[in-house]
């Protein structure tokens, strides 16, 4: 979906729309979760902090977050994709793959859809096609707003080779800086690199990199994807080294995620807690437990053994998470049914 949350305001509140404005909280300790195309143009986007994309675009409006319509519109969405194919990966809220392997032209399917998701919520939509996973994502972002844009077969090899390796799925501005310094551009570079070297440099990833070089991406869309973890996080209204606050809010935190858990009959055997520091760098800390976490008390309780185990280092604390992963050996029976709102990185208040 193109620019989703501002979309459906625009929609919603026709005084908003051709102008610059932002979903979230404005504040100094506000975020954006995602502006409209309007505010694009000054540089301004999801997660940057309100005060920052004020400074770019004084003229920014902020609109308040209505999770609940968000994810009505999603279904809506969804129902779509449900009356052409059962193979849906939800990425996102906004973002899904689709596997129409069994049509004879999955361009005149995606048109289809798109008019139906306008008709049908007053919405564009992009969409990218191509013969997998790695090459429809890349697609999907090529044309938008309302784009279309498909890499066929035949044009896969020099496409690839000439494409930014920042464009590609999974290679964020960190890796991509990385790869920058050891001379590695585009698609074409990345592939004078062995599997071996690649590995070396970037870990298990080296492997996909590898592949996405030649065009290759082997993994399946999946429409039932196993979860992996659960978890919540909060940021503070102003930044604390106050570790008896710092246990209040990962109470408040830990019932959250205790909620999830919950309405998703999802058990875990690691906690993990994290912490990001008022210089925005963040830690983890987790434990293994001997067997799934069975009850809120225990979850909090590990949570806290591992906060009382970090060094602050003199710095305070921003935002403070909790996570259950490393599901139970038959995880298998909790399959992702709907979107997960998860990892929303708005801060609570």
């Amino acid at each position: 979906m193109d620019a989703f949350y501002a979309s459906i305001e625009q929609r919603d509140r026709p005084e908003l729309r051709g102008l610059p404005i932002a979903v979230g909280y404005d504040g100094p300790r506000g975020v954006v979760a995602t502006a409209s195309y309007e505010a694009r143009r000054y540089g301004v986007h999801s997660a940057l902090s309100s005060a920052k994309a004020l400074r770019l675009c004084p003229g920014l409006r902020f609109v308040p977050v209505r999770f609940d319509v968000y994810k009505a519109v999603s279904q809506q969405i969804r129902d779509i994709f449900s009356r052409y194919t059962d193979k849906v990966e939800p990425l996102s809220l906004d973002e899904a793959f689709l596997d129409v392997s069994h049509v004879p032209s999955a361009t005149l399917l995606a048109r289809e859809i798109k008019a139906r998701i306008l008709e049908q919520t007053g919405l564009t939509a992009s969409a990218g096609i191509s013969v997998n996973k790695m090459l429809a994502k890349i697609a999907s972002d090529y044309r938008k707003p309302d784009g279309l844009f498909v890499i066929p077969p035949q044009q896969i090899d020099p496409f690839v080779a000439a494409l930014p390796v920042e464009k590609f799925f999974g290679i964020g501005r960190v890796t991509a800086d990385k790869m920058h310094r050891m001379g590695i551009r585009t698609g074409a570079d990345l592939r004078k690199w062995s599997e071996e070297e690649l590995v070396g440099h970037f870990g298990k990833a080296g492997h996909s990199y590898y592949g996405y070089a030649r065009g290759i991406d082997p993994r399946e869309v999946e429409p039932n994807r196993i979860r992996k973890s659960l978890g919540a996080e909060t940021t503070f209204a102003s930044d604390t080294d106050d570790r008896t606050r710092l246990v209040e809010e990962l109470t408040a935190v830990r019932d959250e995620v205790w909620e999830r858990l919950s309405r998703h009959g999802f058990t875990g055997k690691t906690v993990v807690l994290k912490l990001k520091f008022e210089d925005f760098r963040q830690i983890t800390r987790s434990r293994t437990l001997p067997s799934p976490v069975s009850s809120a008390e225990g979850l909090l309780q590990t949570g806290i053994e591992l906060l009382k185990g970090v060094d602050f280092g003199g710095r305070k604390i921003r935002l403070i998470g909790l996570s259950v992963g490393n599901a139970a050996e038959h995880a298998g029976l909790w399959i992702q049914q709907r979107f997960d709102f998860g990892d929303d990185p708005l801060p609570r208040r």
